[in-house]
């Protein structure tokens, strides 16, 4: 029988072999990728750039949405009434009408049975960051303009304007911030995160593959980003809820 000693030194080398790829990893990554948060300048032109890629997208078009459906990643399903402020939102065998003005008023099913056991407010509470998360990556150009929002003016290593949003409020993680990196017409091409979920500063995803959906509202159907590739799927949207 190996000695107490042995059997750790047998432990710390699995977990060697397994933790120091991953460190050396993030470490290129961090040194590679990280950025600080840009400057940027408030004010009208900041204004002008945020209406100018709300323009490229249909903003009135969105606006005039009422009912938007989609699959994020092949995982979680929404069917959000906008005008109603509710989303029903599927994931494995559970489905949460949300109501996303009073969350307490949401109702849980599990394999369509109504649930309310001790731990429904965890399925809420689930439901509530799927969707901030999910519908962030299907409409965020869309809320540049919402209560709450700092809009900033950057100009970019290569001379290009871009517009840098901070959310101060509302979402899962109030206080992240976003640089859009636009066209020539203002249509998004990709942004930068400095959000809290991220370990790393400054990565950047796509905005790609969009698709002008039945009301006119233009929306993404894929985003890349590093080796990921985050697909949105089954968008169906009416100016009447349904």
């Amino acid at each position: 029988m190996p000695k107490p000693k042995k059997i750790l030194k047998i432990i710390g080398g699995v977990i060697i072999f397994f933790t120091l790829p991953s460190l050396l990893l993030y470490a290129y990554m961090y040194f590679k990728y990280n950025e600080d948060l840009p400057t940027g300048t408030e004010g009208k032109e900041a204004h002008q750039l945020a209406t100018k890629m709300l323009n490229a997208l249909d903003y009135e078009a969105y606006k005039a949405t009422d009912y938007i459906e989609f699959t994020f990643k092949k995982r979680h399903h929404f069917k959000w009434h906008k005008t109603n402020n509710t989303c029903e939102v599927y994931w494995k065998n559970i489905k949460v009408n949300l109501d996303l003005q009073d969350h307490d008023t949401s109702e849980v099913f599990l394999s369509e049975e109504r649930y309310t056991g001790e731990d429904a407010e965890d399925y809420i509470n689930k439901a509530v960051d799927l969707f901030n998360n999910d519908t962030f990556w299907l409409v965020a150009p869309y809320k540049v303009l919402d209560d709450g929002v700092e809009r900033r003016l950057v100009t970019t290593k290569n001379g290009k304007e871009a517009l840098l949003v901070t959310y101060t409020s509302g979402g899962s993680t109030p206080g992240d911030s976003y640089l859009w990196h636009l066209d020539d017409s203002g249509k998004p091409l990709s942004y930068q995160m400095w959000v809290d979920i991220l370990p790393i500063d400054g990565l950047e995803a796509s905005w790609q593959d969009w698709t002008t959906t039945t009301t006119g509202a233009q929306l993404p159907t894929f985003h890349k980003f590093f080796f990921f590739g985050l697909e949105i799927d089954d968008i169906k949207t009416s100016q009447n809820d349904q």
